[in-house]
């Protein structure tokens, strides 16, 4: 009895270790499961059309397959029936703009490497049975070599490149199986026809059943990059110029906020690829709701190239190390109003033209917001002409940090000018809808009245200049009158060059 415990004990324990180690991996089987089905149904939520796409895939495949299905059809195309089944799945594409790249490059070559293929293959004939495999295989190379080569012609590779593929794969199978085949034209016959019904098939699914158009998601991507950027250029003031009693929790959400901010214009870093895709597929849309059979579709990519060279200048703004508590208070209201201005005008203005990208409507909206951006580079360069840096190394060093993050927010204002002209560009191109101005003119014009006050020889040695300035602007009604004290310090000329660009 003493004996035999020891060995019941022994294999109760492995039968124990047995149970947990399968109870383990139906637990990991489980989770795993469960989380591919939580990310399998977040990809259907985040767009629903991918869902719908799926199933007008499977749709144009039961159509098609009737022509193998059906003995009247079957008995017309024979085993090449098959080929409509394989044309859907090579050329259905989400959009509609893919699916007709696809079914146009491989309807157009096939018909052309069927034509050529049979010729060449009578052409070889004439040179006699020994003479026609030499013949095949040297046309084979000539023509393989000669459309390989024209892939990596950018504008072929781009819109053209599946067409020289499917060019090159039934040239070849014609002109080589037509060595050992008879009814050769029967046959480049049934399968032209079979790739024209499946082509057919895919076209009109994509075209009526809930179309996905390639060209309107290059219009919203545009908008929804401006709105990021913008996004980010509005908690400008917030991250340098932070209120000093704010709370924590208030803190604490402006974090979060920045986060999410810079997810935002991190995405549009990385758009480009995105862009060009959809903007080539866009040309070989058919005319659709606002947009017309030759719409300007290069200008979105122009419009998204300055995003980019935006969303770059926000990067390195966000790069710099800046310490807020360590720049000199006197320092920081001096510039603190005009650079928040420009931010916050430069933000206003993106937001204003992804709107009308969006609604398609009149750009003008935006002209305000971009000329009272230029006026706040305009009134820094003046406060920083009225400042005077004192001798302190230390002060010094402590301003060149903030100075370089308004020099990089003048870069950043001046981009969304381009931007504005763009888009412009883009609205006229497109003839957006017009709206009736709210303002008479298109753009704030400022009218000045001044006088300078000229220093006499006899005056002082230090040169010091007053010009005073009265600036009215007709869009807001204000008018603006600055004194300008112009000390020609060595420290300040330094910052100056420092800040303009």
């Amino acid at each position: 009895m003493e004996i035999d415990q020891p060995a019941t004990q022994k294999k109760d324990s492995l039968f124990a270790c047995g149970w947990g180690w399968l109870k383990a991996l139906l637990s990991k089987s489980t989770n795993k499961a469960v989380k591919v089905a939580k990310s399998t149904k977040k990809i259907g939520q985040d767009d629903p059309r991918r869902v719908i796409h799926s199933l007008k895939v499977g749709l144009a495949l039961t159509l098609v397959s009737l022509v193998y299905y059906m003995r009247p059809l079957y008995e017309g195309f024979g085993v090449s029936g098959m080929w409509a089944v394989l044309t859907v799945v090579v050329v259905f594409e989400f959009s509609v703009g893919g699916t007709l790249s696809r079914c146009l490059n491989r309807g157009f070559a096939t018909l052309f490497a069927g034509a050529l293929g049979l010729g060449a293959q009578h052409l070889a004939s004439l040179f006699g049975d020994k003479g026609e495999p030499v013949v095949l295989g040297l046309l084979v190379f000539l023509l393989a070599t000669a459309s390989s080569f024209t892939r990596f012609i950018p504008w072929i590779k781009a819109r053209y490149d599946y067409g020289v593929l499917i060019f090159i794969l039934t040239f070849s199978l014609v002109s080589v199986s037509g060595y050992r085949m008879d009814e050769l034209l029967k046959l480049a016959h049934q399968r032209l026809s079979t790739i024209l019904i499946g082509g057919a098939t895919c076209i009109i699914i994509s075209l009526f059943v809930c179309p996905v158009w390639a060209g309107e998601d290059l219009h919203k991507l545009i908008a929804s990059n401006l709105e990021k950027l913008a996004k980010y250029l509005e908690g400008f003031e917030g991250e340098y110029f932070p209120v000093s009693d704010s709370s924590e929790e208030s803190t604490v959400t402006f974090k979060v906020d920045k986060a999410l901010d810079l997810q935002g214009y991190k995405s549009v870093l990385n758009s480009k690829s995105t862009e060009e895709s959809l903007a080539n597929l866009a040309r070989w849309e058919p005319g659709h709701g606002l947009f017309g059979m030759r719409h300007p579709w290069k200008q979105y990519l122009k419009i998204g190239a300055l995003s980019r060279q935006c969303a770059y200048h926000i990067e390195a703004l966000n790069g710099i190390n800046t310490d807020i508590q360590a720049v000199p208070l006197e320092f920081r209201n001096k510039i603190r109003e005009s650079t928040t201005k420009m931010s916050s005008e430069s933000s206003k203005a993106l937001k204003a033209l992804a709107s009308a990208i969006q609604t398609m409507t009149d750009t003008s909206a935006a002209n305000t917001h971009v000329e009272m951006s230029k006026t706040a580079i305009k009134e820094l360069k003046i406060a920083l002409k009225d400042y005077s840096v004192p001798e302190n190394v230390d002060h010094i060093v402590a301003i060149i940090p903030i100075a370089s993050v308004t020099s990089m927010l003048i870069e950043i204002t001046r981009c969304v000018e381009r931007i504005s002209e763009s888009v412009h560009e883009l609205a006229s191109l497109a003839h957006f809808k017009g709206v009736e101005p709210t303002v008479s003119p298109e753009k704030p014009h400022l009218l000045h009245r001044g006088s300078i006050k000229p220093v006499l020889d006899g005056d002082d040695h230090d040169d010091h200049v007053i010009i005073t300035v009265h600036a009215t602007n007709n869009v807001q009604g204000s008018v603006l009158e600055n004194e300008i004290h112009h000390d020609q310090a060595p420290k300040a000329n330094y910052l100056q060059r420092r800040l303009e660009v």
